[in-house]
């Protein structure tokens, strides 16, 4: 199934460009997300998740050519090294060189966490937007990541805009991320 051409994903995306936060399953538990240049949303989004901004946030595509903008300054060596575990459920911090990411996604960084995600509904969600989406797990801090759509509805009530449909995938656990200056493993899948 193309997900980009179901028209609940094609209604989710024109929302998000409106402002919506959304709940969508990815590779292991599911998501919160939204239009990572609305900052309101995004703040909307710490709100809901009782999360700092400074800790940043997630930005998850659909391919790299979603994201070429970031990957542009950074060497063939650091593209490749990338290119090596994507699609797939590894975040890589890559560093924002060219300051094109805004403060309320990095965090307190100078660099940005991304995922060229495998899971066939993520990739039609961002394919429907036309580029990345925020991804962060869709609980309070503190507490464990939805597993299913009602468990988000019990954690945030109305205040999700759009549960996607959707079953999240086959990973056991989150995503891993690394940092590209480094290679260093930041946390494990």
């Amino acid at each position: 199934m193309d997900w980009s051409r179901h028209p609940k994903i094609q209604r989710t995306a024109d929302l998000m460009w409106g402002g919506a936060v959304i709940a969508y399953p990815t590779e292991a538990v599911w998501g919160l997300g939204c239009a990572p240049h609305d900052e309101q949303a995004v703040y909307r989004i710490l709100a809901l998740k009782k999360r700092s901004m400074s800790k940043g946030l997630i930005l998850v595509a659909s391919s790299m050519a979603q994201i070429e903008y970031l990957l542009r300054p950074l060497s063939e060596d650091q593209r490749q090294q990338m290119a090596a575990s994507w699609p797939g459920p590894v975040t890589w911090l890559i560093p924002d060189l060219e300051d094109q990411v805004p403060d309320w996604i990095k965090g307190q960084f100078d660099s940005v966490a991304v995922r060229v995600t495998d899971h066939p509904l993520v990739c039609g969600l961002c394919d429907a937007f036309g580029g990345p989406i925020v991804s962060t797990s869709a609980n309070p801090q503190g507490l464990q990541p939805a597993l299913e759509g009602w468990q988000v509805r019990r954690y945030f009530g109305d205040s999700v805009d759009v549960i996607t449909p959707g079953r999240v995938g086959g990973n056991a656990n989150p995503s891993e991320i690394r940092d590209l200056r480094t290679g260093r493993i930041i946390r494990n899948s």
